[in-house]
């Protein structure tokens, strides 16, 4: 029996089907056999350059066709997929290659600046213009990295806060993508706009989708106009975005309720989902945000159900294929199916970094008698003013609730007699006047415990964010 390849399982299930779009991309299209096909010939090409089974391949590529394509070649080749997201600050898409040990590169050119290594002469025969870079990887191979056969590392910060790459096997990928479309329930009648970041959302969505026979919409930029061509232009029946999404959408004149005829499930994702943008949403369109926590170590163990009402950090019940529960502390622990194999950097094979099976998130929350879990925080963020613990994101909540306030960021200031002061840095609404901070404290007062209002506030012009989009927590 040979060994689980996710990119052939992906094509075997589709035989059926390939004459059916797979991927939509402005006006290109490409049909599940013209992807597979397409596939075999990169990977072909990039075998005969000497990408072998158990090679890191550092992926840079804008989301695109032909991100999915080299995605799918490298996986069929048994080799690792390291994605770059393209809005990393150069320094850092330089310095990730070097971090994660790849032996290739393969980049959009328009993307790529001076990587070390040897350039290969390369067509690969797509719309965008592909570089191949080989490096000399550094590091002798890891114990146990064959066995487990990793397809993708993804960079992340992971739940200590040290920057890590988290490895994920193909069988890894399979189990996820089960366990996922129990909440999801993705169909080959399915027709997805997609409007986040490949580099980010890719193995627990992507890969789902495609594996199910799934239409994929690539929506593009600027990003309003192109989810309202989206919406126009093709009967959606699923979107996957965040909740800055919804909120444009929410705002945007020309979107009516009338676009969301075939809409079967709005999931919002990748952060937080505040209760005024999910109001908001249901008030517009009559439509109810479908809340999805995911964890890169974990996959995708909570689909908020529709039938449910939504409460701000209430995930529900998690799906069939895990169990969770919370320590004294409110840690929250889960186990299932489809969990990481192990961090790359520094390496740490699974079984390394997990408890009795049990993995920890790094999120603070309350299991409820029905097994239902609300989360309050993360670990790493909360800010203990004398002895009190305080939910930056909380209190971040009712600051964004406020009219002259488009984003807020709350943190704690050292203070050598109360421990830590909670402090607030606040982007104001744009064209609005500054704003009044006696109102402001008025407005806190009426929605927080005393101890929870910042003690100071900051207006800057942007705040700090990952590469995927989340505040940059201090």
């Amino acid at each position: 029996m040979s060994e689980l390849n996710i990119s052939e399982l992906i094509f075997t299930a589709n035989q059926t089907r390939l004459d059916k779009i797979a991927i939509v991309e402005s006006s290109r299209r490409i049909s599940y056999g013209e992807l597979q096909s397409t596939v075999e010939q990169v990977a072909a090409e990039l075998k005969d350059h000497h990408i072998h089974a158990f090679d890191r391949v550092a992926l840079l590529c804008h989301d695109s066709i032909d991100y999915v394509v080299l995605s799918l070649a490298i996986l069929k080749l048994n080799a690792a997929i390291v994605p770059i997201a393209p809005d990393l600050m150069s320094d850092e898409r330089v310095g990730l290659p070097e971090r994660m040990d790849v032996h290739f590169i393969l980049a959009d050119a328009s993307l790529l600046d001076k990587p070390a290594g040897k350039e290969l002469p390369v067509s690969l025969g797509l719309e965008r213009t592909i570089r191949l870079i080989s490096r000399t990887a550094s590091h002798e191979m890891r114990e146990n990295y064959t066995a487990i056969r990793p397809a993708f590392i993804r960079f992340s910060s992971g739940t200590t806060g040290a920057s890590k790459g988290v490895v994920l096997s193909h069988e890894t990928i399979l189990d996820r993508t089960d366990a996922a479309n129990d909440g999801l329930h993705v169909t080959s009648e399915d027709t997805i706009a997609w409007v986040l970041s490949m580099s980010f959302h890719f193995v627990v969505t992507i890969l789902l989708f495609l594996r199910k026979g799934a239409t994929l919409v690539i929506c593009g930029n600027p990003i309003l106009e192109a989810i309202v061509h989206t919406l126009r232009q093709h009967e959606i029946t699923l979107i996957y975005a965040s909740p800055i999404h919804y909120r444009l959408l929410t705002t945007a004149p020309s979107i009516t309720p009338e676009n969301f005829t075939s809409l079967r499930m709005a999931i919002s994702t990748a952060v937080h989902l505040p209760e005024q943008i999910a109001h908001d949403f249901l008030n517009r369109f009559h439509i109810h945000l479908t809340e999805a926590y995911g964890v890169i170590e974990v996959g995708l163990p909570f689909v908020h159900q529709q039938s449910a009402p939504f409460l701000s950090g209430h995930l529900g019940k998690p799906l069939p294929a895990y169990t969770v529960k919370c320590t004294q502390n409110g840690e929250v622990l889960i186990r299932g199916k489809g969990l990481f194999d192990g961090y790359f950097s520094p390496w740490h094979p699974y079984p390394l970094c997990e408890t009795d099976g049990w993995f920890n998130t790094g999120d603070i929350g309350e299991l409820l008698p029905d097994g239902s879990l609300t989360l309050v925080g993360r670990q790493k963020a909360v800010i203990n003013f004398s002895g009190m613990k305080i939910f930056p994101e909380e209190v971040e909540e009712v600051l964004n609730r406020f009219p002259l306030v488009s984003e807020s960021l709350v943190y704690g200031e050292p203070h050598p007699e109360y421990g830590q002061l909670p402090c607030a840095k606040l982007v104001l609404t744009t064209g609005r006047t500054p704003f009044n901070e006696r109102e402001l404290l008025i407005f806190c007062r009426s929605q927080l415990s005393t101890h929870k209002i910042p003690k100071s506030f900051t207006c800057v012009d942007a705040l700090p964010k990952t590469a995927s989009g989340k505040l940059r927590r201090f």
